[in-house]
């Protein structure tokens, strides 16, 4: 017979009132998911779009997301064999490297790899983005945009004029080159011709689950995400 876990009290570091509250609920959370669903994938993202990951939430329903602080989740699920509220949890929480996220649900291992390697979307890139392709302009007229909008387009760095009213590109331009780090206005440009190259997806590293235990999905130089100005360790959110 396995040795049965009990949640135990752990320390929760030196901090003020507030802050001890709050990450206490994050652990008495995860644990609470913990027993409610019979599996847990931790997954890592790149370009994270916080628009559509509430899209997905709706769809995962009831399955929950949560994104915390990798050592305060850790503490709920346990950093140890000691600590741990079920057997080999705490392998799981070996994997809460960088920016990441649980997924507590009681779907097949099945349906969640397959949703998870169907997924993807592309979007406009942000600046600090690595451009993925060179982006050339001719030049020329450019007839996608009103003449009002001209002013701007040379603000963001376009060598245009107005030719009869047509916004005209008086030479050829290049807006970004391949692997290069964007700048807030080459994103900017790249959002106005319409040019998407960033592609927001989630990749699974780990799963548990209470009759199989733990297994290594991924390793960490096939699923290392790409920095991403929207990612934030700090931030917390689960679903209601």
């Amino acid at each position: 017979m396995p040795k049965a876990k009990r949640a135990k009290k752990i320390s929760l570091t030196k901090t003020d009132k507030k802050g001890l509250l709050l990450k206490q609920k994050i652990v008495d959370d995860v644990r609470s998911c913990v027993e409610e669903f019979s599996s847990i994938y931790v997954f890592t993202y790149r370009n994270m779009r916080n628009e559509k990951m509430k899209e997905i939430r709706q769809q995962m329903k009831p399955s929950k997301f949560f994104f915390g602080k990798n050592k305060v989740i850790g503490i709920g699920l346990g950093r140890n064999k000691d600590e741990e509220i079920s057997n080999d949890l705490h392998k799981l929480t070996d994997t809460l490297k960088g920016s990441c996220g649980l997924l507590f649900t009681n779907s097949s291992k099945k349906e969640v790899t397959g949703w998870f390697d169907g997924f993807t979307y592309v979007d406009f890139a942000r600046s600090g983005f690595k451009a993925k392709r060179t982006v050339d302009l001719c030049e020329g007229p450019l007839p996608e945009f009103s003449h009002a909008i001209e002013p701007y387009l040379r603000q963001l760095g376009l060598p245009t004029k107005l030719e009869k009213g047509v916004v005209t590109l008086i030479k050829d331009y290049t807006v970004c080159k391949k692997g290069a780090v964007l700048t807030p206005e080459q994103a900017k440009i790249l959002e106005l011709i319409g040019e998407k190259m960033a592609e927001f997806k989630l990749i699974l590293r780990a799963c548990w689950n209470k009759e199989k235990g733990f297994e290594q999905l991924s390793t960490e130089e096939e699923d290392e995400a790409e920095e991403d100005d929207d990612d934030d360790e700090n931030d917390v959110e689960m679903d209601d």
